[in-house]
């Protein structure tokens, strides 16, 4: 029970990694706050949590909407009083170099990508200021420290995000709130699943190149995440503050011979 009596938000947690997170966190002891655009998907998150004895309440947001993240926080803290933790996990990607991607798909990732941590963030912190705790957890990627082709978008909102973090934690370190970033690599999530399936003539071709890419020689799933993200979001990890902690396999640190 790593995470008795914390109430946490978690957004995007409808399905993949999020997901993981939820039903860790629940397992783990906390109280959750299931957030998704998707109403069906993030109900079903809470009755998988409540079916194994966890307390969770699902809240639908857009976490590229200032009232509708200012209501979603709203909600949580008139249920519960307080957030312990937020996970900033709502994401999207994007496929193509610079000159292959269109304005509105590039604005659209930076608004789910980067506003989508900006704003949970800039409602929830004042609650945590009040009280002078917190823990907050950014989810960047590893794509943040290596160059990856075709991903042009989504690698420059994945190293946005992980400045933010550091600059975060300069700002809220004197109200003994912690920020980091997790930096997977490659997992397969349902979405990684369908992308491959639907953009490779031969997806398990592409599924073995990407397993070369990793010293582990294997894809990571939600879960390997998730259970990073309890870390964080534990008493555990106090003395982590504005720091990358990678779950990829091996991608940024190592190289197959």
């Amino acid at each position: 029970m790593r995470l008795k009596d914390k109430v946490t938000l978690i957004t995007g947690s409808g399905s993949g990694i999020g997901k993981s997170s939820a039903l860790r966190f629940a397992r783990e002891g906390a109280a959750v706050i299931v957030n998704d655009l998707d109403l069906a998907k993030g109900e079903e998150t809470v009755q998988e949590i409540r079916s194994a004895g966890g307390e969770a309440v699902f809240l639908q947001a857009d976490v590229t909407n200032p009232e509708s993240v200012r209501s979603l926080v709203d909600g949580a803290i008139a249920r519960y009083g307080r957030i312990d933790v937020l996970f900033n996990n709502a994401g999207i990607s994007g496929v193509g170099a610079i000159h292959e991607v269109e304005p509105e798909a590039w604005d659209r990732v930076m608004q789910v990508n980067i506003r989508g941590v900006y704003l949970p963030s800039k409602y929830v912190l004042p609650h945590m200021m009040d009280r002078r705790s917190g823990s907050i957890i950014n989810m960047s990627s590893c794509i943040a420290e290596i160059g990856l082709a075709r991903r042009a978008s989504y690698s420059a909102t994945k190293g946005a995000v992980l400045a933010l973090t550091k600059s975060m934690q300069v700002d809220y370190a004197p109200y003994n709130i912690r920020v980091n970033a997790l930096l997977p690599g490659t997992i397969m999530t349902p979405f990684v699943e369908q992308y491959l399936r639907t953009s490779y003539d031969n997806p398990e071709e592409a599924i073995e190149g990407l397993k070369k890419r990793q010293l582990s020689g294997e894809l990571g799933r939600p879960d390997d995440v998730a259970q990073a993200a309890v870390f964080l979001a534990s008493d555990e990890s106090k003395f982590m503050m504005g720091s990358p902690l990678y779950i990829d396999g091996g991608v940024v640190f190592g190289k197959n011979a």
